[in-house]
């Protein structure tokens, strides 16, 4: 019987191109620009990959950017069937008094014991910033300030988001309340993920609430068509924040730039790592999950083969030119035995640039295998002892 050993690969055609010409000998990327900011990030949306960083992991008021937070779980408990959008929420007077308009920071000017629907509050939250609308939604969803507070930091931990810390649904100043461009990157990239729908928010350009316009201080918005999100923050600690998104030719890039000097400046800035990431680097989306990409041999089971694939999307982002050149390898288990459930490991695939591996996934079983009947047993386990004995 054939076996596909470890050492042996089988090459994915769609993009098995010639890797003649190594990462070494590719042409110089230019230096990356130098961001008049504290910290900032420019990350692939495909992949999550960060291309550009300064500090990116560096603990920092967040100021507004919080709101993506609150907004995320907002939308969340919506999809949730937990709250509904035509919900009528009671306006309290701690979001009045400590968001309203007496407080002198971002509000949606909501009246003391007046009610707003969850819709109107998300929309006063992402495009006016309002502090009011948010810790009425916070209280809406989870009682209290304190326990929305609770979930925002249980979110972050499930989203990856190491350097960050909530104690307020706002990001008015607090000593403990902390997040991270990078953090904020994945912020966004969840939020653009996980729900298009509610995302088209991020992307208006004003709200009218009881005859009041209000303007999205988000500058991009009217400078570049291609911008489409996110947020905007700024407190004198933190300085001038902005997250963005931008997508261009099918390619998505999310910026997060923490702490410029002013309005315009945090614009321009972001504006910088949109103009690097889209003229220097591309990214494309090889295979999706659960493609059948291959069959591998299993032993002992019901049947002789396995449909192998990938559990998440295979995308990749590169310097303009070298997705052209890459390499791809699949190795398979030489000796898969049945049982086999759904979603196993059964492989892996590599992509190599020249002999450098740019990238690894694991290769999972698209189905599951039961084992066969004692005769089909017996005779795999004699045909693999000899296996062995002459290999």
């Amino acid at each position: 019987m054939n076996i596909i050993s470890f050492t042996q690969r089988a090459f994915l055609s769609l993009f098995l191109l010639s890797a003649s010409t190594a990462w070494a000998n590719q042409p110089a990327m230019p230096a990356a620009p130098q961001l008049a900011a504290k910290s900032y990030v420019l990350m692939d949306a495909a992949t999550g990959k960060i291309l550009v960083e300064n500090n990116g992991d560096e603990r920092l008021p967040p100021a507004s950017l919080t709101k993506l937070m609150t907004a995320y779980i907002a939308t969340l408990e919506i999809r949730k069937g937990k709250i509904g959008e035509q919900d009528l929420v009671p306006i309290s007077e701690h979001a009045w008094r400590t968001g309203g308009a007496a407080s002198g920071g971002s509000t949606m000017f909501l009246p003391l014991n007046s009610q707003a629907t969850v819709d109107d509050l998300l929309h006063g939250v992402i495009i006016q910033s309002g502090n009011d609308a948010s810790i009425a939604l916070a209280e809406y969803i989870a009682g209290s300030e304190d326990a929305f507070a609770d979930m925002m930091n249980e979110t972050a931990a499930r989203l990856g988001m190491v350097n960050s810390h909530f104690m307020n649904a706002t990001g008015l100043p607090h000593p403990e309340h902390y997040s991270s461009a990078h953090d904020m990157a994945i912020m966004a990239r969840a939020i653009i993920d996980e729900d298009q729908e509610h995302y088209a928010i991020y992307a208006q350009k004003e709200f009218v609430w009881n005859n009041i316009k209000q303007g999205n201080r988000n500058l991009l918005l009217w400078r570049d068509k291609t911008v489409d999100g996110l947020k905007t923050g700024h407190t004198n600690e933190a300085g001038y924040c902005l997250v963005a998104s931008a997508v261009r030719d099918g390619a998505r890039m999310i910026t997060s730039v923490f702490g410029a000097v002013s309005e315009s400046a945090r614009a321009a800035e972001t504006q910088k790592l949109l103009t690097y990431g889209f003229r220097f680097f591309e990214s494309r989306t090889f295979y999706k999950k659960g493609q059948e990409l291959a069959q591998a041999q299993v032993w002992k089971g019901q049947t002789r083969q396995v449909k192998a694939g990938l559990a998440a999307d295979l995308s990749l982002t590169l310097p303009k030119g070298q997705l052209e050149k890459l390499q791809a390898g699949m190795i398979l288990n030489p000796q898969l035995t049945a049982p086999i459930a759904q979603g196993d490991v059964i492989g892996k695939v590599e992509v190599k640039l020249g002999d450098e591996v740019v990238h690894s996934a694991d290769l999972i079983a698209l189905e599951a295998v039961e084992a066969g009947s004692f005769f089909r047993r017996l005779w795999d386990s004699i045909s693999l002892f000899f296996f062995a004995l002459f290999n």
